[in-house]
């Protein structure tokens, strides 16, 4: 388990991530869901199915990344802080930042999936391969 600022309080969180195995694993008990943090553009390309789409960010431009200043409420308007459910975006990146802030509010079962959609898209555990 890794730490990571949050970038609401700046204070380091722990963040629990799972390779695409695990993932695949905590998908498939039913017991988890999964919160995809790309932007609607991608996640409507592909995602996990049953996942719930809440951008981290809301563009992404030359000049800079927009964050999403309402993305803790609408994980929570979606969740309750003890959930279980996986934080993924395309490679890993962004879940990792989403997932530490959802930890700073209060989240408590929530996990990084490492590599993001991507890697469990490669991963021979994922339901289409």
């Amino acid at each position: 388990m890794g730490s990571l600022r949050s970038s609401g309080s700046g204070a380091a969180v722990p963040v629990e991530s799972v390779d695409p195995e695990a993932a695949c694993a905590l998908l498939a008990s039913g017991q988890y869901g999964y919160v995809d943090v790309r932007m609607w553009e991608d996640f409507d390309k592909g995602h996990v199915a049953g996942a719930r789409n809440v951008p981290y960010y809301l563009s992404v431009t030359p000049h800079g990344k927009e964050h999403n200043p309402h993305f803790v409420d609408q994980v929570a308007a979606l969740h309750a802080k003890e959930d279980r459910f996986l934080v993924g975006c395309r490679s890993g990146i962004r879940s990792r930042l989403a997932t530490a802030d959802l930890v700073a509010a209060g989240f408590t079962s929530v996990k990084n999936l490492e590599g993001g959609y991507l890697s469990l898209l490669k991963s021979a555990s994922y339901p289409d391969n």
